[in-house]
């Protein structure tokens, strides 16, 4: 059973999310240092998100899985004009290029090692996990973080341990056998070798290390934004750390 939710539903994720964060960045000081990436203050993450979402307004219009768009084709994404509103008309695009194409429309997207779909509906679903962190770390920038919704949250899981660890190649310390559990029910196994990372393997061996938390809190940790100290783990913690370490996405 999917956790994904259903197409429409995503795109309408895109939009609550990427509106949490204009609302955050609305409310705040656009100089604001960004906890969660600290090279970046508020604008540059209003700025770095809607660049975001234009690459993949174009990516998806295309409908070609080959390759990613070109220089040209992807056009001047800089801001202009006011930001929020620059940002507000990024997201229309998006979501309008996404509704366009519909979720079995071909489309490159950098994970095609994870063996996840090419496809606009894939490009969707990461994109509500994008902007969801995203709009998390707007709201740290304010000191008033909210946690992910949990339909963001548990499927942000499921796909980051098959789409996002899946395209990071050989696991370079001892393999080991994790599982995640939120407390809101759903479990999710990982096993990690030289073979890379593999979400959900065939049942053979107990995991190593166990950790423990709200979706939301594990899709956190995943992202890098809370350390280990902040869920429950069991058994090898050098594991957990080492996997928090290892997964770079941003």
């Amino acid at each position: 059973m999917t956790s994904t939710p259903p197409f429409p539903e995503l795109l309408s994720l895109i939009v609550g999310r990427s509106a949490a964060l204009r609302d955050a960045a609305a409310a705040g000081d656009l100089t604001a240092r960004v906890p969660g990436c600290p090279d970046w203050s508020l604008r540059d993450l209003v700025a770095h998100l809607g660049a975001v979402q234009r690459f993949w307004a174009v990516t998806v219009s295309l409908a070609d899985d080959s390759a990613p768009p070109s220089v040209e084709q992807r056009g001047d994404r800089e801001p202009h004009g006011d930001l929020l509103e620059w940002f507000e008309e990024s997201t229309r695009l998006l979501v309008t290029a996404l509704r366009a194409a519909g979720p079995d429309s071909p489309s490159w997207a950098w994970w095609a090692g994870s063996g996840a779909p090419l496809t606009a509906g894939a490009v969707a679903r990461h994109q509500v996990q994008e902007a969801a962190v995203h709009a998390f770390d707007a709201q740290e920038a304010l000191g008033k973080p909210e946690p992910l919704p949990a339909a963001v949250a548990v499927d942000g899981v499921a796909e980051f341990l098959s789409v996002g660890l899946g395209s990071l190649g050989a696991w370079p310390h001892r393999p080991a056998r994790v599982q995640f559990q939120a407390i809101e029910g759903p479990s999710w196994t990982l096993d990690l070798s030289p073979s890379g990372a593999t979400a959900g393997p065939a049942a053979s061996g107990e995991p190593v290390t166990r950790i423990r938390g709200t979706a939301s809190d594990l899709v956190l940790l995943l992202y890098r934004r809370i350390p280990v100290e902040d869920v429950r783990v069991d058994g090898d913690r050098s594991v957990a750390q080492q996997l928090r370490e290892w997964s770079k996405m941003d």
